[in-house]
């Protein structure tokens, strides 16, 4: 083969391995070009959202230059949302189904998402989170775990796994081996699970084991260290975990994405490019990147990584080939998914159905609830992680004016509490001067801050009534007040709070 030759062929190859973002509501011609010349996947995220008759339309754009192309989408349908991330999902998150532990319910509430995502042209979703949530101080995983019970995420992952492929879209359950016991945020930083191999195969394992047994065909790796099985490389770059590991020992013949390469975890370390090649060096099959990096010299500078490493005798043409062939049989397998699965339409309010059942109550209730005259509302905000859209709306402070009339609100963040007891008093004290006063706080056990000022207003206020919409545990800091427990803050799950708080609809 000549080398100009060879170098069209190393390229098709490396394109074909990568999952890339993009900006904008119509397809990029470089993303079009790219297709034609062997890209294999795409990513969407909301950037790319306006309506589900523009994503359809994407889609088909997409799919005219590969009718087999996997279009992916990072949807958890909870706090991380994509197709609805302007209005908040309509459906609960993991952290809530996993609170009624009932796997007929989240297997509806994920065939309803997959019917959506389906309808739009998506045919695989980063989701669920498999991971185990036994650090309650994680800042990245919280309520999108079903859990910290290794057991109850188990039978939960299975469930959402087949209610989503039943309606013909792919699950890809993540963040292998499991994110759940860390205090870092990958984002960010590299966070380190310090468990032994004996802790693991009980706490991390079982969830992703579940989720082969239930059909996913897909797992996304973690940016992650995991010492017991590499002290020196995260996750995503380490042959002993995604070889070793989940290839032998867990017995996966699937394909295998990297969560978004250009993470702190990751790129800080190696460089984008460096990261990408190691990844793929490693056994990952696919490079998920553009989450922050949606540009088009980003999407060449992998290809031209990968292809230069072979060249180089970094990456054996034999491992690219390997992955690309995973990442073609995953597409033959996803399309056929998506062509055979009996869709029905959406609709119904299962989500709103699954996020009641979720709301958990505690103190005097039947003497507090259902309101007897309009509130006013104090919600306190966090910043969140990069995962959760900064533009998705949350709380029950919009909501409750069309029921209780009169309603007022106001929203805190900690640069606004430099001096608390006078903020406070102002803007949530003296306005809820004769009326009841509500608190919206979303992990109140996380943010030391937000703990504190919730204590202050409980103490002010003892008949305060609390919502937390992150994972419960302020019940130190309202200790005796009246609270609504969400287990997430979706917009689900603030219509549910809300009918709590303001009783049912006539």
């Amino acid at each position: 083969m000549s080398s100009s030759k060879q170098g069209k062929e190393l390229r098709r190859l490396a394109l074909s391995v990568l999952q890339p973002g993009f900006v904008g509501t119509e397809a990029p011609e470089w993303v079009l070009r790219d297709i034609g010349e062997g890209l294999a996947s795409v990513v969407l995220f909301s950037r790319n959202i306006a309506s589900p008759e523009q994503v359809a339309r994407l889609t088909g754009q997409l799919r005219a230059e590969n009718p087999e192309l996997i279009i992916a989408i990072d949807e958890e349908a909870g706090d991380v949302t994509r197709i609805e991330s302007a209005t908040g999902s309509s459906r609960p998150g993991n952290c809530a189904l996993g609170a009624v532990d009932d796997a007929e319910l989240t297997e509806a509430v994920a065939a309803d998402l997959g019917r959506e995502l389906h309808a739009a042209g998506i045919s695989l979703n980063y989701a669920p989170s498999v991971d185990v949530n036994s650090n309650p101080d994680n800042p990245v995983i919280g309520v999108r775990s079903f859990g910290a019970d290794p057991k109850v995420v188990s039978r939960q992952a299975a469930a959402w796994i087949r209610g989503l492929q039943s309606a013909g879209v792919a699950a890809c359950a993540k963040h292998f081996p499991g994110h759940g016991d860390v205090a870092v945020d990958s984002h960010h930083g590299l966070p380190s699970y310090d468990a032994d191999l004996d802790e693991i195969a009980a706490q991390a394992l079982p969830p992703f084991r579940a989720a082969m047994d239930a059909g996913a065909r897909a797992v996304m790796s973690g940016h992650l260290l995991v010492p017991a099985y590499d002290p020196d490389l995260p996750a995503t770059l380490s042959s002993r975990i995604l070889d070793d590991l989940l290839r032998r020992e867990l017995d996966f013949d699937g394909l295998t994405v990297t969560d978004a390469i250009e993470m702190g975890a990751v790129a800080d370390r190696y460089g984008i490019d460096g990261a990408a090649v190691r990844a793929v060096a490693a056994g990952a099959d696919a490079v998920c990147v553009g989450g922050e990096s949606a540009e088009e010299a980003t999407a060449q500078l992998l290809a031209g990584a990968l292809a230069d490493a072979v060249t180089a005798g970094e990456l054996t043409e034999a491992r690219l080939v390997q992955a690309a062939e995973r990442v073609r049989a995953f597409a033959a397998w996803s399309a056929e998914l998506s062509r055979t699965a009996a869709v029905g339409r959406t609709g119904g309010d299962i989500g709103y159905i699954a996020a009641r059942r979720a709301i958990r109550l505690t103190g005097a209730v039947h003497d507090a609830l259902p309101l007897a005259a309009p509130p006013h509302v104090v919600e306190l905000v966090p910043t969140t992680n990069l995962a959760i859209g900064k533009e998705t709306p949350w709380g029950v402070a919009s909501r409750l004016p069309e029921r209780l009339p009169g309603a007022t609100s106001v929203r805190l963040h900690q640069d606004q509490l430099r001096t608390p007891a006078a903020a406070l008093q102002e803007s949530a004290l003296a306005p809820a001067s004769g009326r009841p006063l509500v608190v919206v706080v979303r992990d109140a056990a996380r943010h030391a801050w937000m703990g504190r000022a919730l204590a202050d207003l409980v103490t002010a206020r003892p008949d305060a009534i609390v919502v937390e919409m992150g994972l419960p545990g302020a019940g130190a800091t309202a200790q005796g007040a009246v609270q609504i427990f969400t287990h997430g803050a979706t917009a689900a799950s603030g219509r549910a709070a809300t009918e709590v708080l303001a009783g049912p609809a006539r």
